[in-house]
């Protein structure tokens, strides 16, 4: 089981909860949600997308409506199975 790191005092909506249950997934070491900004466009809902590799893991975002959230991931897990498993936790 991982760890998630709780260092902020702002989150988007509904982003802890799923980041508690993605850093019980065997396999994930620290989850770290980070800067939140504003973006242009609207998302529906809470959705997490891989965005790119940092060592150890992949940095996610995290949108819901028109704010955008970092999420720092360290884990073994490759691109897909980490989307994919986000895509499941976000149903």
């Amino acid at each position: 089981m991982g760890r998630l790191v709780i260092t902020h005092s702002t989150y988007i909506e509904g982003l802890i909860p799923l980041l508690r249950r993605l850093a019980r997934e065997q396999g994930i070491h620290t989850v770290t949600p980070a800067v939140i900004a504003r973006v242009r466009g609207r998302s529906t809902g809470l959705r997490l997308r891989v965005q790119s590799p940092i060592s150890g893991g992949w940095k996610l975002v995290a949108r819901r409506g028109t704010s955008a959230q970092e999420v720092f991931v360290v884990t073994v897990w490759d691109r897909e199975h980490l989307q994919g498993l986000l895509d499941q936790l976000a149903d």
